[in-house]
């Protein structure tokens, strides 16, 4: 099987700010004030790739759209970042508990979070409503 690197395509400054209606001396403010991080090229030329052009939407949105300011903008990236770092760790925590419950064949009836009534299983029509949730209002 022959892996395929992703072609990262980079974009020049001048070619972003006129795609997306803003002076080349915002895109340099939005670097010096830590909100983008273009890489550079060997003559320092700033190249702005796909990630880099996402995250640039997201601040003209918030900007232009909802009337964020910088400081709001940049508190808002990093509660976003950091959410995402926590899925991540969600994630990896998840895969571990599924990779113990695999190795030791499941969880033991006693153990489990949900209490199993014990009996036939039968097939309900979902039109029925159980007799518990009568007077309940409209939750089942």
């Amino acid at each position: 099987m022959v892996r395929r690197r992703r072609e990262t395509r980079f974009v020049m400054i001048s070619t972003v700010a006129e795609r997306f209606g803003v002076h080349p001396q915002t895109l340099r403010m939005y670097e010096r004030e830590g909100l983008l991080t273009p890489v550079r090229s060997a003559g320092n030329t700033r190249l702005y790739d796909e990630d880099t052009i996402k995250r640039l939407e997201t601040i003209l949105f918030l900007t232009r759209e909802l009337g964020v300011n910088l400081a709001g903008v940049e508190v808002i990236l990093n509660l976003r970042r950091q959410m995402n770092d926590m899925q991540l760790e969600v994630d990896r925590l998840l895969q571990v508990v599924r990779e113990e419950l695999r190795e030791r064949g499941g969880i033991r009836r006693e153990h489990a979070l949900v209490k199993v009534e014990h009996g036939p299983l039968v097939q309900r029509n979902p039109a029925q409503r159980d007799p518990a949730q009568r007077g309940r209002g409209n939750l089942g």
